[in-house]
């Protein structure tokens, strides 16, 4: 005599498809969480980046103040150092605080208070790849570049 299972009663396989499910849907909450978390993290890197560049302005006119109340030279600051991929963002953000404004490398360098060349290079790397940066030639032979947001 044979015997049926009763249909409601869940198989392996179905148990397994009950698994798979939920394993699919942690994943993609998973993921959505860290879109919002690198959203986020991106909002506050901008919006502290302001504070952050006044600090060190201050900063450098104090001690610049403090070496001539002392009596000695004025000691140079070392550039800047950008980690990877920090200058990009940052010459595009000078780029779009100022959009109406053509920028040479060495004023963006000045601006960011890093060498000129890191600047040149950085756009000869991936500059000229970058959709949302004008490269507007100058100069003899064109050789010679301005760098503006695309507006």
């Amino acid at each position: 005599m044979i015997t049926m299972r009763k249909e409601s009663t869940p198989d392996k396989f179905d148990l397994y498809i009950l698994n798979v499910d939920e394993f699919k849907s942690l994943n993609k909450e998973k993921n959505e969480l860290k879109e919002k978390i690198a959203e986020m993290r991106l909002q506050f890197e901008e919006s502290i980046r302001p504070f952050e560049t006044d600090l060190n302005t201050i900063i450098k006119k104090l001690e610049s103040n403090l070496t001539r109340m002392e009596g000695g030279t004025a000691v140079n600051a070392a550039p800047a150092k950008f980690g990877r991929g920090k200058l990009g963002i940052s010459i595009k953000n000078l780029l779009q605080a100022n959009p109406d404004k053509a920028f040479k490398p060495r004023e963006i360098a000045t601006a960011l208070q890093t060498k000129g060349t890191a600047v040149s290079l950085w756009f000869n790397k991936y500059g000229n790849l970058d959709t949302d940066i004008e490269r507007i030639p100058v100069g003899d032979g064109g050789k010679r570049f301005l760098y503006q947001i695309k507006g």
